[in-house]
């Protein structure tokens, strides 16, 4: 599995159970032969502009794609999405419940300061602390934490938190239940350690080039908002000597369009997406471009379940069965993307997804159950259900919108506004509630089918729909409480049909990840399920 860049053993002694992982440093593979070019700069496009750069106050994929570079937590991913060191080189665990890092000793910030176990317990504590109001603050409850629910609930103080530095160089973490996974679930933004000092030096403004202190492969030099930010080469970066890029910009372009263009110009060097209409073009003009790779996300659209009529089961359950999930997948999208009956994608480790009834249906007899159901809660073309869709700004996401505005038109004769919001804005519009439908997307934070169904659970902070089900937050419960691979599928399982009742979102298709490369550029990733691409590990090859 690990293709020997891990050695794995198991110790059992005195009845306890303890793994520990030591690795190889990571390092940019070029193969041998490989004349790299004397200028080693590349572009990248991000999509959109990133909310912010702080680990902890973050939720969305353009924030992760700049922050994996910036910061480096404990584990990181290689290339096939298998677990490895980052700052920490080992760790071991006692049942399951106890985790125990090691981390290297030559892991310095930005500014020459050790990166310590004290970063970890700090930056960890500053994510469940209310007063730090982090989106993601439920990720660290979600990992049984020892203390992280009543912390985020105001019911106890941050320093209860399960996290201990030992000594300088050994960070622990206890959990309140086991969770065999937990490892897979540390290379998440959240999770990366922030500078102390720096943080309480110059509070929200620490983020800024001038103060910016990270302890990833690059640091922060120039971020110019909705032009560019750019990154040059950390030298206290401990596998420094194995990085091969100097300096890496990221352009937010938030209409596929121009950035394909500025591709094909050769101003960009990897793409964050490409435009739907011109896929085809380019699978038959630049084929050795176009990279198109399995994805750990699911797009959908998710119903305000705290406002009516969408507090209603049956308007939620029309909405989903008049999408024509085929068309969308297949006609306006036509990339490998999947329909979705489910939260979960198929692509995820070791579960596979049930297909829900309504997912074996025809197309007409979807519609004719969606018929009968919105006539049933009080809406037909005579009276029609009227609402506003909102979706973030995005050529792709309006083709969409504008698709399924005109499926539910012309089979329910719903009557639809759009509504399209800037990124920072339509995140804040949806975490208050303040919408009818709303376009979303998941992308799983470690690959595990509980990074997709915990998000629905009424105590998830990311959990914008409002959908709050006590049957399915027993049965999340129960599989998170389990150590049995078996047992937590077969729970999975009944989470995924308690989502097909109460359809509290619409799923649609299963992504595909498809960007545009120059071929001068090496060592991007192409069987990494979550998508992490890290520049570090890129090259740009000699022509």
């Amino acid at each position: 599995m690990y293709k020997n860049k891990i050695t794995q053993a198991l110790i059992l002694s005195a009845g306890l159970a303890v793994a520990t992982a030591s690795f190889s440093s990571l390092a940019a593979d070029v193969p041998a032969g490989t004349k790299l070019a004397k200028v080693q700069d590349i572009v990248r496009g991000n999509g959109t502009e990133v909310a912010s750069i702080d680990p902890q106050k973050v939720e969305g994929v353009p924030e992760s794609n700049v922050i994996r570079d910036l910061f480096e937590g404990l584990v990181n991913s290689d290339a096939n999405g298998n677990v490895v060191p980052g700052v920490a080189e080992s760790w071991d665990n006692k049942d399951n419940k106890v985790f125990t890092f090691h981390l290297r000793h030559n892991a310095k910030w930005s500014n020459g300061d050790p990166v310590t176990a004290h970063d970890f317990v700090y930056s960890f504590r500053r994510a469940v602390d209310p007063a730090t109001a982090s989106p993601y603050s439920w990720y660290l409850e979600m990992t049984t934490m020892k203390n992280a629910a009543a912390i985020i609930a105001g019911k106890k103080d941050k320093s209860t938190l399960g996290v201990k530095a030992l000594d300088d160089y050994t960070f622990q973490v206890t959990l309140e239940t086991p969770v065999p996974y937990f490892v897979k679930m540390m290379g998440h933004t959240t999770v990366k350690p922030v500078n102390q000092k720096v943080v309480e030096k110059w509070g929200d403004e620490w983020t800024k080039p001038e103060h910016f202190v990270g302890n990833g492969a690059y640091t922060l030099s120039k971020w110019v908002v909705n032009e560019r930010m750019v990154m040059k080469r950390n030298p206290n970066y401990w596998d420094n000597k194995h990085t091969v890029i100097n300096t890496v910009t990221y352009l937010p372009i938030e209409n596929q369009v121009s950035e394909m263009n500025r591709f094909l110009s050769g101003e960009i060097d990897i793409t964050s997406n490409v435009p739907l209409e011109q896929f085809r073009r380019l699978k038959k003009e630049h084929p050795n471009e176009l990279k198109i790779t399995g994805s750990l996300c699911t797009y959908y659209y998710g119903f305000n379940n705290q406002r009516k009529p969408f507090s209603d089961v049956r308007v939620r359950k029309a909405l989903s069965y008049a999408i024509d999930r085929d068309i969308i997948t297949k006609a306006i999208l036509g990339q490998g993307q999947k329909p979705a009956y489910g939260l979960t994608p198929e692509i995820v480790s070791g579960f596979n997804p049930v297909m829900p009834a309504y997912g074996t249906w025809t197309q007409k007899q979807r519609v004719q159950k969606a018929k009968e159901l919105l006539k049933e809660a009080g809406f037909d073309k005579s009276h029609p259900l009227k609402f506003t869709l909102l979706y973030n700004t995005s050529e792709n996401h309006k083709k969409l919108a504008t698709a399924i505005q005109s499926m539910w038109k012309k089979e329910l004769g719903v009557d639809i506004s759009l509504e399209n919001q800037e990124w920072k804005t339509f995140l804040d519009t949806r975490r208050e509630g303040n919408y009818d439908v709303t376009r979303a997307g998941w992308c799983g934070d470690y690959n595990e089918a509980s990074t997709f169904l915990s998000l629905m659970q009424s105590n998830n902070a990311s959990n914008d729909q409002g959908y709050k089900s006590a049957e399915y937050d027993e049965v999340m419960h129960k599989a998170q409480q389990s150590t049995s691979e078996a047992e937590r599928t077969k729970l999975y399982s009944e989470a995924e049909k308690i989502l097909a009742k109460d359809m509290p979102i619409a799923p649609i298709y299963q992504y595909v990840n498809t960007v545009l490369v120059q071929p001068k550029v090496g060592g991007y990733a192409m069987h990494n399920a979550e998508g992490k691409v890290y520049s570090k590990d890129l090259y740009i090859k000699a022509k």
